[in-house]
Parts: structure tokens; C-alpha cells; sequence
């Protein structure tokens, strides 16, 4: 109880930018709710740069509710669709890694960037952010100013691709009758689930088009999350062989957790899509969840408010120039390649 007192004062903030930015997004669709929360949180920090007892609150909102936003939209969602989406856009998911691992990889030797800044820049890229960002962190004894400075780095990037993606999806011809193809692009071009749920809310809201969108990037997203396990696996081996000769190798397996490594939200979520089949399977209308689905949506527009107030674009522009860099190198090689695969696959 007294746990949930620390948090609320920062929930109740989070709620009072969620509320405004909810009727924004429902009066200007072609913003969308999530993206009026972002930039609503992001301008209120300008001038609220110490949260004090509000801190709690807002980090809980910024990463607990979302994950409850995302396993809520499992109910709207058949387990079929999830194996579809994921069989389909497996080839893009794979080679959309592999890009960002490559390019960080290059561009550290090039630019002369701090390793583990550009591994965590670069597996947050690939995979799903600040997820990915606080699995590996451990794994390659990463210090706290490398994964702020990383989380941080992919943030940007995120908010960027909340922002221009559903305008630049429209200038490149993507169909606004369906969104599958907006939502494979979202899903695999964009590396958090924060910005993807938000670039493929608003394209939905844009084009009317439900939550089509945005169960597609969900799905896909998730299917990319999974990465986290064999990647951190093999970045532990590494890591673990590497400190062998100074560290021993006992010390340096116990780095590794599976358990932090892989997001439990996942887990849920795919539970919930499983009851979803199983019910609908039985004869029960899939409407009996779109309240869920709606909520859902609603506190995707709340956690966007909490990680608006947790940004600092500006101290991330003095301190940060070449993870900035390489961010923005991997984040426009993921995309290119994201583009270049789907219209290969007849999917764009």
C-alpha cells in the first residue's frame, strides 16, 4: 500500500496529460493521442526538471503501464494472426537486426565510440529500446552513464519515428485501407514499443482504420523482442570469455539472467491473445473485448505523457554528439532495409 502512495502523485500526472492528449488526438486524428502525450510531457519537463516525489510514479507509468497497455491489446488479437504476422515478417525482423548490429559494430571502429555505448545503442536499435538496453546492460557490465546515455539516445530516435512516420508512410504510397503494410514498417522500423504503438495508433486514427495498425506492430514487435534471448546469449559468452583471463569464468557467467532477459509482457500478452482464440473459437463475439482494447489504447496515451517528462532532449544534444551519430546511422539502416525487403516481398 504504502508502495502505491509513493506512485501515485506521479500516475495522477500522468493521467492529467493523458486526459487532454486523449481529446487532442480524437479532435486532430492525423496527430493521434500518443504523440499530443509525448510532446505535451516533453515541453512540461523544459520547465519541471526535478520530479521530486512525482519521480516514482512517472517511471512506473513509462514502463509498467505500457507493458499492461500492450498485454491488454492481447485480447484483441488471435493467436493465428500473432503466428501469421510473425512467419511473415520474420525475413525483415532478422535482416533488420543484423543491419543495426552491423552498422553499430562499423561505425564504433570508424567513429572511435565508447564499445558498450555502441553495443547498447545498437542492440536497442535492433530489437525493442530500452527493453533490449536493460538486458544486455548487465551482460557486458555496462556502466550507468552507458545506458543512460544509450536509453536516451534511442529515445530521441523513437520520438522522431512517432512523429514522421505516419506522414512519411502517407508520401511514400502505403495503402490507408488496410494497415498491414504500416504496421510491418512500424513493427520492424521503429525499436521501441512506445513509439511503435504510437507511429501505428496514429496512422490508424488517421485512416480510420480501428486498431488494424497497431495490432500488426504489436505482433511484430513482439516477434522481434524475442531477439533479446539469443543476443544477450551470445553477448554473455563473449563477455564471459573475454573476462576470463582477468575475472575468471565463474564471476562472469553469473552476468547473465534469462529471467531479465526476457520481458515477461511478452509472456502475457500471449496468453491473453490465447484466450482470445480460445474464445472466440468457442462462438463468442470478439467485440466482448473491445473495452479492453480501448483502455488499452487510453493508457498507451498515458505512458506516452510519462516518457515525454522522463526526456531531455537538450542535455542529450550537448553530451551525446557521436552515440547520436550512430543511433541515427542505425536507425536509417534499419529503415532502409525494412522499405527495401517488404516491397521485395510484395508486402509494400
Amino acid at each position: 500500500m504504502n508502495s502505491f502512495k509513493t506512485k501515485l502523485p506521479g500516475l495522477i500526472v500522468c493521467l492529467a496529460i493523458a486526459i487532454p492528449a486523449w481529446l487532442l488526438g480524437k479532435f486532430v486524428p492525423v496527430v493521434g493521442g500518443p504523440v499530443f502525450s509525448i510532446l505535451l510531457g516533453m515541453v512540461i519537463t523544459l520547465f519541471w526538471t526535478d520530479k521530486g516525489r512525482f519521480g516514482k510514479g512517472i517511471k512506473f507509468t513509462s514502463k509498467y503501464i505500457l507493458q499492461m497497455a500492450v498485454v491488454l491489446l492481447g485480447f484483441g488479437l488471435n493467436l493465428g494472426v500473432i503466428l501469421d504476422t510473425g512467419a511473415q515478417s520474420l525475413p525483415i525482423i532478422v535482416c533488420t537486426i543484423s543491419t543495426s548490429l552491423v552498422l553499430a559494430y562499423m561505425m564504433q571502429k570508424i567513429m572511435k565510440v565508447d564499445v558498450n555505448s555502441a553495443t547498447l545503442v545498437g542492440v536497442g536499435s535492433s530489437i525493442c529500446g530500452g527493453s533490449a538496453i536493460a538486458a544486455t546492460a548487465p551482460v557486458i557490465d555496462a556502466t550507468d552513464d552507458e545506458v543512460a546515455q544509450s536509453i536516451s539516445v534511442i529515445f530521441f530516435f523513437n520520438v522522431i519515428a512517432a512523429l514522421i512516420f505516419p506522414i512519411f508512410g502517407h508520401m511514400i504510397g502505403m495503402s490507408t485501407t488496410s494497415g498491414d503494410a504500416f504496421g510491418i514498417f512500424a513493427g520492424t522500423a521503429v525499436n521501441d514499443t512506445s513509439s511503435v504503438t504510437a507511429a501505428a495508433s496514429t496512422w490508424d486514427s488517421m485512416w480510420h482504420l480501428g486498431t488494424q495498425s497497431l495490432d500488426k506492430a504489436v505482433t511484430v514487435k513482439l516477434t522481434r523482442t524475442l531477439a533479446i534471448i539469443p543476443i544477450t546469449l551470445v553477448l554473455a559468452v563473449y563477455t564471459a570469455k573475454k573476462k576470463s583471463n582477468t575475472c575468471g569464468k565463474a564471476e562472469s557467467e553469473n552476468s547473465f539472467s534469462l529471467k531479465r532477459a526476457f520481458p515477461m509482457f511478452v509472456l502475457y500478452f500471449i496468453v491473453a491473445s490465447l484466450i482470445t482464440t480460445i474464445v472466440v473459437s468457442a462462438g463468442v463475439d470478439a467485440s466482448v473485448f473491445e473495452p479492453l482494447k480501448m483502455l488499452s489504447k487510453f493508457l498507451i496515451v498515458m505512458a506516452m505523457g510519462a516518457i515525454g517528462l522522463n526526456s531531455n532532449v537538450v542535455k542529450l544534444i550537448k553530451t551525446g554528439g557521436k552515440p547520436l551519430v550512430l543511433g541515427a546511422i542505425c536507425w536509417a539502416g534499419i529503415t532502409i532495409v525494412s522499405l527495401i525487403l517488404q516491397h521485395v516481398l510484395g508486402l509494400w
